[in-house]
């Protein structure tokens, strides 16, 4: 495991009013949480909707039609690589603002928690973590609250 990433580039951009959203620096904080002790680099982007891109998006990748919180795209890397090569691209993130904030609200949950979270699981996704199964789920949420902790977040899966 490595200590944290030596060079982290996440690129935030606004396809929806900004109002409510956090602003870049606290995505890259959060995607630095997520991948440290994990890779040395990354790169990665991330895209903030309004519904009908989400939902448009969801529809298109995932067959289903409507908006979610967010979607992660694993970046892939060109054909005729050596073997073990590595690319620091880890892929994108889209996080459908609407969503989150109604999420927020129906978990009662700060919604600055809640954008941190999703942000958290989407990166976790793009280094290949999973929930297809019970046993994958509960260890990628299980990394989730302990990365969430260390940013002095409350566990996301905890039922008051």
């Amino acid at each position: 495991m490595t200590k944290g990433p030596v060079r982290l580039d996440v690129a935030v951009s606004y396809a929806t009013p900004r109002a409510g959203v956090p602003a870049a620096a606290s995505f890259r904080r959060w995607v630095a949480a997520a991948v440290a002790g994990r890779i040395r680099e990354a790169d990665l982007a991330i895209r903030i909707v309004g519904e009908d891109e989400g939902r448009s998006l969801n529809r298109q990748y995932r067959g289903k039609d409507y908006a979610t919180n967010v979607l992660s795209f694993p970046a892939e890397l060109p054909e005729g690589l050596p073997k073990g090569v590595k690319l620091p691209l880890m892929g994108d993130l889209v996080i459908c603002a609407p969503v989150v904030a109604r999420e927020a609200v129906e978990q009662v949950k700060p919604i600055g928690a809640h954008y941190a979270h999703l942000t958290v699981h989407g990166a976790l996704h793009l280094l290949g973590w999973d929930h297809e199964n019970e046993k994958d789920a509960e260890a990628m949420e299980q990394l989730e609250r302990e990365v969430l902790a260390g940013l002095g977040i409350a566990d996301p899966y905890q039922v008051d």
